[in-house]
């Protein structure tokens, strides 16, 4: 059942109408779990011929609603980020193709609102635990950061700054690390993947010159040990605020089943897809271990719950269908950095027990960037002019409403566009500019008719590609997708885009 606030009741026709429907008046807590390479076929809810088994996961989605064409709004790590924390293509920033490393200048500029931002002023506590990945400063040799998630609107901060093959690892809270990173180390072999031959570990021992690595390291750091410390230091903090009046938001980025993929031994075995399906057992497993915290305090049914990942699967997806015969893109074409639906269509589950039905199944097409939106809509705040530019609530979804989503715009890590509108998609190819104003470079699939992207159907509908063609220039020049007053990109459109 959901709880409304604001409304306004109007007659029309004989018709009781209520007007400016919100959820604010029991507003949940929120948890936004995000794992990391996970594609739409490993969750064994998304796909009956799945090599393992995700139970807790599959639990979200069972106990709410299945966006089954639910998108990361990028191929790769850094810009997905960036789009779900700030309801903004990253492509809008500075960063045009490609992910960041762990001590770039931050991507979220200051004054750039977040979900973090936004709930806070909404009376929530705020907390990140898990991987960064947006940049921070690093002073003292990594001893201590500076404009990271405190700064952008977290109170409180558990992490690392990257993936684990970037700069430093070791354990930050808030801006300190536990223990410096005052060690080296290079990329180990990884033994446990046999599939994989460029596999790796960030395991002891370490070294104490740069002559045994160029990637700094805390002397308690291990990449076993990285899902276990986050569900412990994520629980802890759920543990001390639960039962204050103020709700809370947890954004729990996790690493997996990104590399190094590292499950620990309980779990090895556990699957028939080698040490990756072993990996995303361990990585569900945690996934239960902070329901079951929520469980245990009796807020489980006042939480609302968003799962997904930042994008697809790592290209060792092509090998475990010949080795497993699992499929982590499902049925769809690509993977991870890739434009076409592999790379970036991903598990996108939401579960609220107090504020919608549960075993719904959403079909209609859904992005991460409007997680702002929703969840501003929720609480019960209209974002300002000047934020979230591209995001659009999904919540009539929640409320069994209509719900036409505006032309959404895919990309690629190398920079490619593509546009979706309804069930067309128009994929511009690599290279922004050229792929515009070239038809000859473009690829039009219906997904509707053909998810795989099997069949480009430019040749038989080229109004079609131009009128999308039309529709994402208009979207970039403005510089937003959701109506309000026009906005700027970071950088010169005329320097990355053609008309």
């Amino acid at each position: 059942m959901f709880h409304f606030d604001s409304c306004n009741a109007v007659i029309i026709g004989g018709l009781l109408l209520i007007t400016g429907i919100g959820f604010a008046a029991d507003k949940p807590n929120i948890i936004l779990i995000y794992t990391d390479d996970q594609g739409y076929g490993d969750c064994s809810l998304l796909n009956p011929e799945a090599k393992f088994q995700t139970p807790n996961i599959d639990r979200i989605g069972r106990e709410g609603i299945v966006f089954t064409d639910g998108h990361s709004s990028d191929t790769v790590c850094t810009p997905s980020r960036y789009a779900l924390l700030t309801g903004r293509y990253s492509w809008r920033t500075r960063l045009k193709k490609g992910v960041i490393n762990s001590s770039a200048k931050p991507l979220v500029s200051n004054g750039r609102a977040t979900l973090a931002t936004l709930l806070k002023r909404n009376g929530y506590h705020t907390a990140m635990v898990g991987k960064w990945h947006l940049g921070m400063e690093f002073q003292e040799n990594g001893k201590k950061i500076a404009d990271g998630p405190v700064n952008k609107g977290f109170d409180y901060f558990f992490g690392i700054p990257a993936s684990m093959n970037y700069g430093y690892c070791a354990w930050y809270e808030n801006e300190t690390a536990t223990i410096p990173p005052i060690l080296y180390t290079k990329k180990k072999r990884n033994s446990l993947v046999r599939i994989d031959s460029r596999a790796y570990r960030i395991t002891p021992p370490y070294g104490t010159t740069p002559k045994e690595g160029n990637m700094k390291v805390a002397a308690d750091f291990e990449d076993v040990l990285v899902l276990e410390r986050f569900a412990q230091k994520a629980i802890a903090w759920i543990d001390k605020v639960h039962d204050d009046e103020r709700p809370f938001f947890l954004y729990f980025p996790m690493t997996s089943p990104h590399k190094p993929v590292i499950p620990q031994e309980r779990f090895r075995g556990k699957s028939n897809a080698g040490a990756y399906g072993d990996f995303m057992v361990e990585t569900d497993h945690w996934v239960g271990e902070i329901i079951q915290t929520l469980e245990r305090h009796g807020v489980y049914q006042d939480t609302l719950i968003i799962f997904s990942s930042d994008n697809g699967p790592e290209n060792t997806w092509k090998k475990r269908i010949e080795r497993f015969q699992h499929d982590s893109s499902g049925i769809y074409r690509g993977g991870k950095r890739d434009i076409y639906e592999g790379g970036h269509r991903v598990p996108f589950l939401i579960s609220w027990p107090k504020g919608i039905a549960s075993g719904r199944r959403y079909d209609g097409p859904v992005n991460q960037v409007d997680v702002y939106a929703t969840l501003a809509e929720i609480v019960g705040d209209r974002a300002g002019q000047h934020e979230a530019e591209d995001s659009i609530s999904f919540a009539p979804v929640l409320r069994k409403e209509h719900f036409a989503r505006a032309p959404m715009i895919h990309h690629s890590s190398q920079g490619g566009f593509a546009i979706r509108a309804g069930d067309w998609k128009l994929v511009m190819g690599v290279g922004s500019a050229a792929a515009a104003s070239e038809q000859g470079s473009m690829e039009l699939y219906h997904i509707g008719d053909d998810p795989a992207e099997v069949m480009n159907v430019i040749d038989q509908h080229p109004e079609v590609a131009e009128r999308l063609k039309d529709q994402i220039t208009e979207i970039i020049l403005k510089g937003r997708t959701r109506k309000g007053l026009e906005a700027s990109n970071d950088t010169p459109v005329e320097m990355w885009w053609r008309k």
